[in-house]
């Protein structure tokens, strides 16, 4: 595990949950824990170069900001990459992961309204020349990933 001193251990702590939502969101974090703006970016930084966090962002509620949709596409094992790369190029793609099943890669697209997303998944399906498996969501379920950290028992092992 990677050496985490305090600031590191505060920004994580302070901010699972919470991030400010206004022009400069570091630095109003940074005046909450007493830093400079430049700190937080930079330790922000490292912590994710050390793998320590994966993503630092918001989470937004998609059905309140436009329309969006899980997709999957079966493509063969020779051809997966090539295919990933094309479906990461896609405007409004995120969460592009290879899967061990016959449909081997699944992603999110998101778009303005549901028109805008159908127009993006079928220039989508053209590109690739294969079939995407539309899976919408028919119930929303919120799943807090924030948790206390243990920081003295993690030291201890």
């Amino acid at each position: 595990m990677a050496e985490l001193d305090a600031l590191d251990r505060r920004l994580i702590d302070t901010y699972q949950r919470g991030l400010p939502l206004c022009e400069r969101p570091f630095a109003a974090m940074a005046e909450r824990l007493g830093v400079s703006e430049a700190q937080v970016i930079e330790r922000l930084q490292l912590l994710q170069q050390s793998q320590v966090l994966s993503r630092v962002g918001p989470v937004f509620d998609h059905a309140r900001a436009g329309a969006s949709l899980l997709a999957a596409v079966a493509v063969p094992e020779a051809e997966r990459d090539e295919m990933a790369a094309a479906i990461n190029r896609s405007p409004g793609v995120n969460h592009n992961y290879a899967r061990e099943h016959d449909y081997n890669l699944w992603f999110v697209m998101t778009a303005a309204d549901e028109n805008q997303l159908e127009a993006r998944l079928e220039a989508l399906e053209e590109e690739l020349g294969w079939p995407l498996l539309r899976l919408p969501m028919i119930e929303g379920y919120h799943i807090d990933l924030g948790f206390p950290i243990p920081w003295n028992e993690l030291e201890a092992s």
